[in-house]
């Protein structure tokens, strides 16, 4: 990684310098995987400016020094390094290969007093979460339910809490949900003025866990779905490979997992998983 210019437009270096960018990029990386490539270190100014003002440091250097002692410091620049940009169904073509080839063995599972686990993981501010929800439990409210009524559980993890907050919430701009097929939102949403609940049979059926993927996963059970979508993209190719590896062992198998647009599965998981359509791999049944 190449270090950016040692004076910065408008910033004194004594202030905030390459070899400040050079141990935040360090830190993000050894800590969350987040690779700061070069050109991001106005990026890194605007988005650790506000901590480094609010925590009495009078240099990003000595901002530094407390964030490598200060665990708790530490995350919340984390945080604010990462990006939580999502919207309701988004990548829509995952949705709908879920509605029609996976959607119908979860029933079946459900069917005869099964579990099913789904993981939105990087689930940002619910916006996929939420979107996964209502397509399994189908257009038909009453059907679903009854299906919500069975043993179902979806993990949202995501390492920024504040937005955490907000998919907890539940509660959107009517305009957010356009993009959601009309049945499903009538079933699943409660008009609220300019904005719309999500019904709280689908909320019942979230668990909200803050959780950095980089790090240990307290979960025990697998997963029968996957959902880890434009956040590799953040990542070098050894921490993506180290990444898809353990979300392989966490599906059961035949599980599915969906990746971004512009992610791919390479390395060890290829053992264990193949491509099953654009971005979207099955485990195998062994």
């Amino acid at each position: 990684m190449l270090a950016p210019p040692e004076t910065l437009p408008g910033i004194s270096p004594g202030i905030y310098s390459a070899a400040d960018f050079a141990a935040v990029s360090e830190i993000a990386h050894r800590e969350a995987g987040i690779v700061l490539a070069e050109g991001k270190a106005m990026l890194v100014y605007s988005r650790l400016a506000p901590l480094v003002r609010d925590s009495g440091c009078a240099t990003f250097g000595s901002y530094i020094l407390r964030i490598r002692e200060d665990a708790e410091e530490r995350n919340r620049a984390i945080m604010a390094l990462t990006t939580n940009h999502t919207f309701f169904y988004r990548e829509a073509h995952h949705f709908e290969h879920f509605a029609s080839h996976v959607r119908p063995g979860l029933l079946e599972t459900l069917g005869r007093g099964g579990k099913v686990r789904l993981w939105s993981a990087g689930s940002s501010s619910g916006e996929e979460t939420w979107s996964l929800l209502m397509t399994l439990l189908g257009p038909d409210r009453a059907a679903g339910e009854h299906l919500a009524r069975g043993d179902v559980r979806l993990l949202a993890s995501d390492i920024a809490a504040h937005a955490l907050r907000k998919a907890e919430a539940a509660r959107y701009r009517t305009e957010e949900l356009k993009a959601v097929p009309e049945a499903l939102v009538r079933a699943w949403t409660v008009p609220a003025g300019e904005e719309a609940e999500i019904a709280p049979a689908v909320r019942s059926l979230a668990r909200f866990r803050t959780l950095n993927l980089h790090g240990p996963w307290p979960m025990q059970g697998k997963f029968d779905v996957i959902f880890c979508r434009n956040v590799m993209i953040y990542f070098d190719n050894p921490t993506k490979e180290r990444l898809v590896a353990r979300f392989a062992e966490a599906l059961v198998p035949g599980g599915w997992l969906y990746v971004g647009h512009s992610e791919r599965v390479t390395g060890p998981a290829l053992q264990l998983l193949a491509t099953a359509g654009p971005t979207i791999y099955r485990r195998s049944e062994a």
